[in-house]
């Protein structure tokens, strides 16, 4: 019972966390492009940097995004077949198609940790003088937090498969 607060409590810490961040980052995206806009239109001028943050943040909140989508499993998910099918049907699918997106997120993020070696050997910079692979470093942990997603989706499946929902109910 014990570990199943701390799992609760865990769980709401990184809600609270991915929510925060997700937040922070959209007031501040919003904020420089605005800032950016304002100096090129006011004193025809910029920031260098501006537009390469921007593209940056914009790539963290889509895989900061993409976690919560994957966590609260509301990522796009095709099923048109779904409607029609039997309960068991749907929920043996779901596993075989979560195992499937979990072993692809494994595959993306192993390759991108792979990116992040060479970009730590070239040396590449952003942001003027930020190491790039700091800034990149969110592709292998998103990729790798979002399997973890799938892999829990696919116990839960199957635990609801083999034990139904009572079994759940009384663990």
């Amino acid at each position: 019972m014990k570990i199943k607060l701390l799992l609760g409590r865990l769980e709401k810490a990184g809600t609270a966390l991915e929510t925060i961040m997700l937040v922070s980052m959209l007031t501040a995206m919003m904020l420089v492009a605005v800032g950016q806009i304002i100096m090129r239109e006011a004193f025809g001028t910029g920031f260098g940097w501006a537009d390469e943050l921007i593209r940056l943040m914009v790539l963290w909140l889509a895989m900061v995004g993409s976690i919560a989508a994957c966590r609260e499993n509301r990522h796009i998910r095709i099923d048109a077949l779904s409607h029609i099918m039997p309960d068991i049907a749907v929920k043996l699918v779901r596993v075989v198609v979560d195992l499937f997106a979990a072993s692809v997120c494994v595959v993306i993020a192993f390759q991108a940790w792979r990116y992040l070696q060479i970009e730590i050997e070239y040396g590449d910079e952003v942001l003027v003088d930020t190491p790039a692979w700091i800034v990149h470093s969110i592709m292998p942990a998103a990729f790798g937090l979002m399997a973890y997603q799938f892999l829990i989706g696919v116990l839960r499946q199957a635990g609801d498969l083999i034990f139904g929902k009572a079994g759940e109910a009384e663990a």
